[in-house]
């Protein structure tokens, strides 16, 4: 049965950043997270970019009709959207963005994911972290050379492995992970303006003791400027349903960035 996602969207620029480069967007289809890399060269401008692209080809078609290659191939699409925009104003190279999404399936949710934003599932009352980080850190507690308590607090846990800066490799082995689903279930997809502050197991027990998802997005996000987050802090909060889902068109909201010309707002999604 196709599944259909209920979702609360927050995103704030937080007290120390002065421009917000995160772009978080939902429909009934899908939740994602793109958090903008590359400071004054136009993290922005690329994590909207990108979240256009993938909100204008799911805002017709329902995501459950994709398969896994099919979103697989979306997000090479819209990563080759930033290097169109690129070549377009080569004052934006170098600029990238990670990717955190979830996509209802048939009876699943799939997973792309690119970079240090996270996807977390919570079931039951139980939860835990689906993504891994592509970080230094992260490559450094694979290792060994340093432990997994110490990761959200370490100085170089910004740097990350990988991005969409719109070259091809970007996206050459990208999984889409499939994860069955049951009714209930809550996903949160985030950027690392709330991980990188707010330890693991407090996020996952604000998301499994509070039913009201608009309160648990409200909660997540006071618990990362309780924090003094000194990042963009955007999150999404889905609740499963299966089995709501039609073919009609499909209602999207955004939030975050908003720079540039044709970025001040999402205005035509049917290209």
């Amino acid at each position: 049965m196709p599944v259909t996602l209920h979702t609360a969207l927050r995103s704030e620029t937080g007290p120390h950043r002065a421009q917000n480069q995160d772009s978080v967007g939902a429909s009934v289809d899908y939740a994602l997270v793109a958090d903008g890399v590359g400071g004054n060269v136009g993290g922005d401008i690329a994590s909207w970019t990108f979240t256009h692209r993938v909100m204008s080809a799911l805002a017709n078609r329902p995501a459950h009709r994709f398969t896994t290659d099919d979103l697989a191939e979306l997000i090479a699409t819209a990563n080759a959207e930033i290097g169109h925009r690129i070549r377009r104003e080569p004052e934006l190279d170098g600029m990238s963005t990670t990717v955190t999404a979830v996509f209802g399936g048939d009876d699943s949710v799939r997973v792309g994911h690119l970079g240090d934003s996270r996807a977390y599932l919570v079931r039951d009352g139980a939860g835990y972290r689906v993504t891994r980080d592509d970080s230094y850190v992260q490559m450094l507690v694979d290792s060994g050379a340093v432990d997994p308590a110490d990761a959200r607090t370490h100085p170089l846990r910004n740097v990350i492995m990988r991005s969409l800066s719109g070259h091809v490799e970007d996206t050459a082995d990208l999984p889409v992970l499939d994860v069955p689903a049951q009714d209930g279930d809550r996903w949160l997809v985030t950027s690392d303006g709330l991980t990188d502050y707010v330890e693991e197991d407090r996020i996952l027990a604000i998301l499994a003791d509070t039913p009201d998802r608009e309160a648990a997005a409200d909660a997540l996000l006071a618990a990362a400027l309780a924090a003094d987050s000194r990042d963009n802090i955007s999150l999404a909060v889905a609740d499963v349903v299966i089995g709501e889902v039609d073919d009609a068109p499909r209602p999207y909201r955004f939030l975050g960035a908003a720079a540039g010309d044709d970025l001040g707002a999402v205005a035509d999604l049917s290209r």
